[in-house]
């Protein structure tokens, strides 16, 4: 499976990026949700998942979502923050940060998993 890990911190970008290949995944990073926008739209069908910061400078998570889901009404998302108390937008898993490398694993097959 392709997953587009879009995070504007470096070090979550790489960590997350050695978990999910380390289960056999591949994986394309954005460092900020318009270059995870451009990314996805550039080639909508090359990515089973998205997996994104909710909290980043330039374009948030929230207005990657809502952009990819224009783009693509059924795209599977996954959005993570470190704050519990902000809004989700519809229809998207959470991934709490920090996390184990197993969560991550777990949310990740789950969400791939559904139909």
């Amino acid at each position: 499976m392709t997953i587009l890990v879009v995070d504007d911190e470096p070090a979550v970008r790489s960590l997350v990026e050695a978990i999910l290949k380390g289960a056999g995944h591949s994986v394309s990073l954005a460092s900020n949700g318009l270059e995870g926008v451009s990314l996805y739209r550039s080639s909508p069908t090359r990515f089973d998942l998205v997996l994104t910061d909710l909290g980043m400078p330039v374009m948030d998570g929230h207005q990657l979502v809502k952009l990819i889901r224009e783009t693509n009404a059924s795209a599977r998302i996954i959005c993570m923050s470190g704050y519990t108390d902000l809004p989700l937008p519809a229809n998207v898993d959470f991934l709490q940060k920090p996390f184990a490398p197993s969560d991550l694993r777990a949310c990740v097959d789950n969400v791939l998993c559904r139909p």
